[in-house]
């Protein structure tokens, strides 16, 4: 896949009963041939040989409001052979009947090309996300550019974006072969004119409207939750 990039991404996670196979490597950063007007952190390339608790947050005891039906717990990140696996399971957590898992990234992103190679297992009531969001956690608006596949169709992906916390952005496209048979490389390029999604090197979506296009450096997270 040749998208601009300054570097190469690599496998992510895999395996349990709901699991997100989130990426083996990932790389963001600005694209060389547009201006930045969005501060950013240095570009990188994370290959999950180890794990960089000074690049990535493991999201433990809480969860995101009263729609999702898990804790976040850092029982459910794991880390194997290359590969960072996000766990979904039965286990009472507080006022909760599930544990599943998230990381996110503690610096945040402007424009560049964002990639993560990526697996999901399949099963109703899941969502598996690759996404960059900023919200008023961080006393910031709320913009947000997504991937995510909600695991009762694992032969889909839906692509998003929200500006301002508006969204009607999506777009549900095919993956060839399933979310859940093999690896799949998803990445977006995130130009200050444009913004694109690819599945497998193949170009998704273009977003060129300047009131769609996000403007907010954002952090970098994956998650599995139900």
């Amino acid at each position: 896949m040749h998208l601009m990039r300054q570097g190469k991404l690599r496998q992510l996670c895999s395996g349990g009963a709901f699991v997100l196979v989130a990426l083996g490597s990932l790389l963001a950063g600005p694209t060389p041939s547009r201006s930045q007007d969005i501060p950013t952190a240095p570009s990188f390339v994370d290959d999950f040989t180890s794990f960089d608790r000074a690049r990535w947050y493991i999201a433990d005891g809480w969860a995101n409001g009263k729609y999702q039906n898990c804790i976040w717990s850092k029982k459910q990140v794991k880390l194997s052979n290359g590969m960072l696996t996000l766990g979904f399971e039965k286990q009472k957590v507080k006022d909760r009947d599930f544990a599943c898992g998230e990381v996110q990234s503690k610096q945040r992103f402007g424009y560049g090309t964002y990639e993560a190679r990526m697996k999901t297992d399949s099963g109703s009531g899941i969502n598996a996300s690759f996404f960059t969001y900023i919200g008023p956690r961080d006393k910031q608006p709320w913009d947000e550019i997504d991937f995510e596949v909600l695991t009762k169709d694992t032969s889909k992906v839906q692509v998003n974006a929200y500006i301002s916390g508006k969204g009607n952005n999506e777009k549900v496209v095919d993956v060839a072969g399933g979310t859940d048979k093999a690896f799949n490389d998803y990445a977006f390029v995130w130009e200050k004119d444009r913004l694109r999604w690819y599945v497998n090197g193949e170009l998704v979506n273009t977003i060129t409207d300047p009131a769609k296009l996000p403007s907010h450096a954002q952090k970098i997270f994956f998650s599995l939750w139900g």
